[in-house]
């Protein structure tokens, strides 16, 4: 089991920068695929970026291409969205997810369905 747990949210102006991490628990953290999603509120939760395990793979919803990169430290645990050049459309509570990946260390995953633990969540808010 994973236990995930979001920092690094707030407030920022257009244009600004935010780099959220996700700590994992457990040692088989390695073996995790990982994602980030937003929800806007009245909004369903949305895809915006997922990571192998390895490392070796990622995967960008198409409005942040270019602008968010997801990295990820095993030796740390910890999973990374830096989120350059924000607009007021990236406000959102940004959620971490965990889908065990076992031998599939390229795999990533873009439905949330497809994840097994969450955390619970860090609010970003981009001034207009």
């Amino acid at each position: 089991q994973v236990q995930l747990v979001e920092s690094g949210g707030g407030l920022v102006q257009t244009g600004g920068s935010l780099r959220l991490s996700c700590a994992g628990s457990g040692r088989t953290f390695n073996s995790y695929a990982m994602g980030w999603f937003q929800q806007a509120p009245g909004k369903e939760r949305k895809f915006v970026a997922a990571i192998s395990w390895s490392g070796s793979s990622t995967n960008y919803e198409d409005s942040v291409k270019g602008r968010f990169t997801i990295s990820r430290d095993n030796a740390k645990n910890t999973v990374y969205l830096q989120m350059n050049s924000l607009k007021p459309e990236d406000t959102a509570v940004y959620y971490c997810a965990a889908r065990h990946a076992h031998h599939l260390y390229s795999n990533v995953y873009t439905d949330s369905r497809e994840y097994d633990y969450w955390g619970q969540g860090t609010q970003v808010t981009v001034s207009s």
